[in-house]
Formats: C-alpha cells, sequence, structure tokens
C-alpha cells in the first residue's frame, strides 16, 4: 500500500525522533560509515570490512535467535559511495546473518531474505536514478516485521507507474516494492530538502 503518511516501526517514534536520524561521524569519501545500535553484530564478515558477508553468523550472539533483538538498527552511510546498491545489499545481507533470517531453514525462509534484498535494491536504486544519490539506509527489526529506510535529498515522491505492464521497460521499482511489503511510504524532513522512503517486510514464520 502505498502511502505518504509517516508510519514509525513499533515501539519506535520514527525517522523524526531524536537519535533516530542520525547518521554518526561522516564517512571518509568513498567509504561508508557503518552504524550499529545496539552494538550487537557479532564479529564483521571474513574480508574484515563490516556489513559484507563473511562466514555469517558464526560469532554472532544473534545467530541463534529467530530475530533480532528489539530496537536493533543498522545504518551505512552512502553519500558519495560508489556501487551504492551492491553495498546495500551486502550491508543488509550481513543483517538478515546476524539477526537470524540467514542461512535460510527453508524455502519461505530464503524467499523472505530474497524479497527482503530485492526491496533494497529498489529503494537505492530509485534514490540513485530520481533524487541525487542516496544519503543513508537503515534497516531495523522490530519483532516480526523488518523495515527498510533509505534517506535521499530528493523532491519527488516515488510511486508505482499506473497503469503497470509488466513488459514495458523501466518503472518498475517501486512496484516491486509495492507487491512484496506490508507497507511503504515517504517521510518529508521537516524544515528541509529531502524525504525518507520506508518500507516494512514480515519475518519468515
Amino acid at each position: 500500500m502505498s502511502t505518504t503518511r509517516p508510519c514509525p516501526p513499533p515501539g519506535d517514534p520514527g525517522p523524526g525522533a531524536d537519535g533516530a536520524a542520525s547518521s554518526g561521524t561522516p564517512a571518509a569519501a568513498g567509504a561508508p560509515a557503518v552504524s550499529r545500535t545496539p552494538s550487537t553484530s557479532g564479529a564483521p564478515g571474513a574480508s574484515g570490512v563490516p556489513g559484507t558477508p563473511g562466514t555469517p553468523g558464526a560469532s554472532s550472539p544473534e545467530a541463534s535467535s529467530a530475530y533480532a533483538p528489539p530496537g536493533s538498527v543498522r545504518r551505512l552511510h552512502l553519500v558519495g559511495v560508489a556501487g551504492a546498491v551492491p553495498m546495500s545489499r551486502d550491508f543488509t545481507r550481513q543483517a538478515l546473518y546476524d539477526w537470524g533470517w540467514l542461512p535460510a531453514a527453508g524455502a519461505d525462509h530464503r524467499a523472505a531474505a530474497e524479497d527482503v534484498l530485492l526491496v533494497v535494491s529498489e529503494l537505492v536504486t530509485n534514490a540513485c536514478l530520481h533524487a541525487d544519490g542516496p544519503e543513508e539506509l537503515r534497516v531495523s527489526c522490530a519483532g516480526k516485521v523488518l523495515r527498510l529506510e533509505v534517506v535521499d535529498l530528493g523532491a519527488g515522491t516515488p510511486a508505482p507507474r499506473t497503469p503497470h505492464r509488466g513488459g514495458r521497460p523501466g518503472g518498475h521499482g517501486m512496484f516491486i516494492v509495492q507487491r512484496l511489503c506490508l507497507d511503504w511510504g515517504v517521510v518529508r524532513n521537516e524544515g528541509g530538502a529531502g524525504k525518507t522512503v520506508w518500507a516494512e517486510l514480515a519475518a519468515p514464520v
């Protein structure tokens, strides 16, 4: 369902609340800043770079639980970063490993994780194409709902192309988001340019 109303995650006051929109210390050019709140992510991947897959969940205290602890939030700074889409997918995939969504226990769990990664790709791609690039990706988990947020400085409002024609090139991104998500919407920055495009997906049963 497309909506432009603010819809904060359960137990969270939303992107406009104190601390929720903070991206931490800006990263140096070309080097994304990674933030985890709380710090329950376990060891980084084998590459030694936080947010990249290595040995998924091998030493994570969360890997044995079905879902992330309440209030778990990951942030990836994307200003000026090359390859924002694959980087965002890798970052989100690592969060899914740390939070127990991966490795998938079955087809339903695998499909749920693939849906999350596809929605991340579409949201970040949309920001790259139509909003002068994304500023930050936030991935959070509350209970059995996973929330994705992409912050940008664009003025437009993303919406699925209507009518949607499957064989027509382009214009499928927000249609995919609408089909896969429990809900999604846009929150405008108060007193300034930019917005946060958010989407929520259900955890595997």
